[in-house]
């Protein structure tokens, strides 16, 4: 565990870092259970809805539910640490609208799903069979979180570049001159 926790304020390069929105979970027989502030709710709300690129409540409600559901532990309940940090990604991701923070939203689950599939996979006390599958599952969900992040990245700079190559020869005695330009 981390010696100072929350209640440090992390130093990037000089600059303070705010530290990523995060919830309190208050669960009944590990369901879904009511989400509050760890710290009040003075513009939590807001912070909740800027994380997730939203202006809808409705939006942010629904996030919460997938993300404890994404955050629930194998034989175990929801686990407030997972929820937390899919929270974490999710706002590092900094989604500009509501279609990018459905994706950030894909994203955190998709990888807390590998992480949880990878977490069984260690010991490999299980048959080989079952090791290979669980070593699949794992394989095809970090292939979907990479595919993810670069539909992301697609979302927010186009689709294709085009890089055009040229070859030029210069002979002895010859001068060249590389870039565009136009002759009068």
């Amino acid at each position: 565990m981390i010696k100072g926790g929350r209640d440090q304020i992390a130093m990037v390069a000089g600059a303070e870092q705010r530290r990523p929105v995060s919830v309190k979970l208050e669960t009944v027989n590990a369901h879904p259970g009511r989400v509050y502030p760890p710290e009040g709710f003075e513009g939590w709300q807001e912070r909740l809805r800027s994380a997730l690129g939203t202006c809808s409540d409705d939006f942010v409600n629904a996030a919460l539910i997938q993300l404890q559901a994404a955050a629930r532990l194998p034989l175990s309940g929801i686990s407030e640490i997972a929820v937390n940090a899919a929270l974490a990604l999710i706002e590092a991701a900094a989604p500009k609208d509501a279609v990018e923070g459905a994706l950030a939203i894909q994203m955190a689950c998709t990888h807390t799903a590998a992480l949880a599939v990878v977490a069984r996979l260690g010991g490999g006390h299980s048959s080989e069979r079952r090791v290979a599958a669980m070593a699949s599952a794992a394989a095809r969900l970090l292939r979907a979180y990479a595919s993810q992040v670069e539909c992301l990245r697609r979302l927010r700079h186009g689709g294709e570049q085009v890089i055009r190559i040229e070859r030029v020869d210069v002979r002895d005695g010859g001068q060249a001159v590389v870039g565009a330009f136009s002759q009068r």
